[in-house]
């Protein structure tokens, strides 16, 4: 995955999912006025894993269907599809997030 910087971001979300723009900048700018408040690069870092994982997954149209097929399975009546459906989410954004912090 090429480096996390915050123009890679815009523009790999502007490919992969635009509508989403607006969301990553408002989330962008609350990262950094934590980071100003709390004198801390955490939150910073915390912005450009979460979002670099959304593109993570975007980038791969297989990938993305199954998370949010699994999504819509969330609010299925049947309490083992919903289990099943919140189960295969996690595993897709957790091995998402892995891959791009590194470990």
């Amino acid at each position: 995955m090429p480096p996390l910087t915050r123009e890679a971001l815009r523009e790999a979300v502007a490919t992969l999912v635009p509508s989403r723009l607006p969301e990553m900048f408002k989330e962008m700018q609350q990262a950094f006025d934590w980071a100003a408040d709390q004198g801390s690069t955490e939150p910073i870092r915390r912005f450009l894993i979460h979002w670099g994982s959304i593109v993570a997954i975007e980038r791969d149209p297989a990938k993305a269907r199954r998370l949010h097929d699994a999504e819509r399975r969330i609010n299925d009546p049947d309490p083992a599809v919903r289990q099943a459906a919140v189960r295969e989410a996690g595993e897709i954004v957790r091995d998402a997030r892995q891959e791009v912090a590194g470990g």
